[in-house]
């Protein structure tokens, strides 16, 4: 499957302030989540949920889990930057939360 191509700064503000947007911060050029969970336990099956997420897209995002901190970042390192892809993986995550 190919990917899509990657958005230029203009469409990714605006998939940003859409009203629909996910709730994920642009963060040197990837979009980022930090999520707090309730405990580490909890913060591993946060991640665990993400990870079934990221494998029905075919699309992983970078995690870093710190104690009971998870923090997210998408972009599709192939295509040179964010697309359509880590918008819609960014709100599936967000549906979680």
């Amino acid at each position: 499957m190919a990917r899509p191509a990657a958005l230029d700064a203009e469409a990714v503000a605006a998939a940003l302030a859409a009203p629909d947007a996910p709730a994920w911060d642009l963060v040197d050029g990837q979009l980022v989540k930090v999520v707090a969970c309730a405990s580490f336990p909890a913060a591993l099956d946060f991640v665990m949920t993400v990870g079934g997420l990221a494998e029905q897209a075919d699309h992983h995002p970078d995690i870093d889990i710190r104690w009971r901190t998870v923090r997210l970042a998408l972009v599709t390192h192939d295509a040179g930057g964010i697309t359509e892809l880590d918008f819609s993986l960014a709100r599936a995550i967000d549906a979680l939360t």
